[in-house]
């Protein structure tokens, strides 16, 4: 028995999946957390991993490894390899106004002609605009840009800062995938090259930036590494040797480990809400509502994302002193629209539509609205309707969607599966939980260690029968901001 890991380096935590290579068997797992906040040392996020695979049992008996991970995370290096400041994740809002005015100077329709999308403050490129204008000096050492896939790939094949890695700071070794790659601002999906203009005109100069490989491509091997003690204090492992896979991206990951082909539509809750389809065709949307990304397969990932999901809930959750089972109760409670009650759930700004100050609002408070069942409805119902304006943006592109796979902790409640096939009127499917950006982190692995990518088919664990009901749109829609 061939086995393969993947790695989730999530906002959150760190996953690690060890499965069999020819069917995608689980056979063990391990997690560590990551630190909260917007801005993290990138050293949490490799001693988190380090934990992770100690706690999974080590590698000794794996043959493969590859790492999946958030977006668009800055992480800036200088000439020794050192990481300059705490990287800024995705969330980190105050490059804002470094979009725009990257925006005003290039122009969103050339911007999205280069490289398949309009920035906004979580791309890569803003963040590094935002380090130019804030922070100078910082700026003008950085010898090398790579986000967390990239950096945490590097550090595993044995390269890092002078004096904490056995291969030293290579900077030229950095490595990356199409799909991280799509998510900087600086990179075409229809080229395949880097626009070093624009990292120029973002950062001040240019910069060493990660080689992007294909997919199934072999990112290297392990270097001689010892991992952290487990949380049983049973000390690590050796490992070397292991092919390593591309990489790639947390939703590219995510669409490997479902299978998803064309005419699948993935709505994920998690952190973030997204919305993203495998399609044959690039694309590009000048508005900047769908980010033209490119997936881990060859294909291409339009992709719509909110920074409101999962929290939303837990607020609402929280505010009613109920737990999520109990908030979904309430919310069967309620008919569908709520009574007119309509949550938009701006909490922490928005990214879709983009408005990084925006908050939240509740709407249609009356006598007879204002019960606890109809603001659970109306929570789980402004969730969804975000998500849903993100399938419209999708399909105005041209993509077609024959289902919609409902993922993250939150699609397997019961009322979120009903609502759900209430505001979308593509049918809904819930696939058998899972670390799917791990498991897809680990197809890559197999896909370097064999040469062809594996099949590992998909089971569902909910299907809702249809049940659009346009009303719960059209009132968001009259509130949309």
């Amino acid at each position: 028995m061939t086995l393969v890991a993947g790695v989730d380096s999530s906002t959150q935590s760190c996953k690690v999946v060890i499965t069999e290579a020819e069917n995608g068997a689980l056979v063990r797992s391990g997690r560590a957390t990551h630190p909260d906040g917007t801005e993290v040392d990138p050293a949490a996020w490799w001693e988190a991993l380090q934990l992770a695979i100690a706690d999974a049992g080590g590698l000794d008996d794996v043959s493969a490894i590859s790492i999946g991970a958030q977006q668009h995370g800055m992480v800036a290096l200088d000439a020794d390899g050192h990481v300059i400041r705490p990287a800024l994740l995705w969330n980190d809002t105050r490059s804002a106004t470094a979009a725009a005015d990257l925006i005003a100077e290039v122009g969103a329709a050339e911007l999205a002609r280069r490289t398949g999308s309009v920035p906004v403050a979580s791309f890569t490129i803003t963040k590094l605009r935002w380090l130019r204008d804030a922070e100078p000096e910082n700026a003008a050492r950085v010898a090398a840009v790579a986000l967390p896939h990239d950096w945490l790939t590097w550090r595993l094949r044995g390269f890092g800062p002078v004096g904490e890695s056995p291969l030293g700071p290579v900077l030229n070794e950095l490595t990356t995938d199409r799909s991280d790659a799509s998510g900087t601002g600086y990179w075409s999906p229809l080229t395949g090259d880097y626009d070093r203009e624009l990292i120029t005109l973002a950062l001040g100069h240019d910069a060493v930036l990660p080689r992007v490989l294909g997919p199934g491509e072999t990112a290297g091997t392990t270097a001689t590494t010892t991992t952290a003690a487990d949380t049983t204090g049973t000390a690590g492992t050796k490992t070397s040797g292991l092919v390593i896979g591309v990489g790639a991206g947390d939703n590219a990951g995510a669409a490997l480990g479902l299978g998803a082909s064309a005419g699948d539509v993935i709505v994920s809750i998690g952190t973030s809400g997204t919305v993203f389809a495998v399609t044959d065709q690039p694309t590009a949307d000048v508005t900047g509502t769908v980010a033209g990304f490119a997936d881990a397969s060859g294909r291409s990932l339009p992709l719509v994302a909110t920074l409101n999901a999962a929290r939303v809930l837990d607020s609402i959750a929280g505010l009613l002193g109920v737990d999520f089972d109990e908030l979904g109760r309430l919310a069967l409670a309620a008919e569908p629209g709520a009574g007119g009650l309509v949550l938009q759930p701006y909490f922490e700004g928005e990214r879709t539509p983009n408005l990084p100050d925006a908050t939240a609002s509740l709407f249609g408070m009356t006598l007879a609205s204002t019960s606890r069942p109809n603001l659970a409805r109306a929570a789980i119902e402004g969730l969804l309707c975000g998500l849903a304006d993100g399938l419209d943006a999708v399909l105005a592109l041209g993509v077609r969607a024959d289902r919609i796979l409902l993922i993250g902790g939150a699609a397997l409640n019961p009322a979120v599966q009903a609502i759900a096939a209430q505001v979308f009127s593509v049918p809904v499917q819930v696939p058998t939980p899972g670390e799917y950006v791990a498991n897809g982190a680990a197809a890559q692995a197999a896909w370097a260690l064999t040469g062809s990518r594996p099949s590992w088919g998909l089971a569902t664990v909910a299907e809702p029968t249809p049940d659009f009901r346009p009303v719960i749109r059209e009132q968001y829609a009259a509130h949309r901001g």
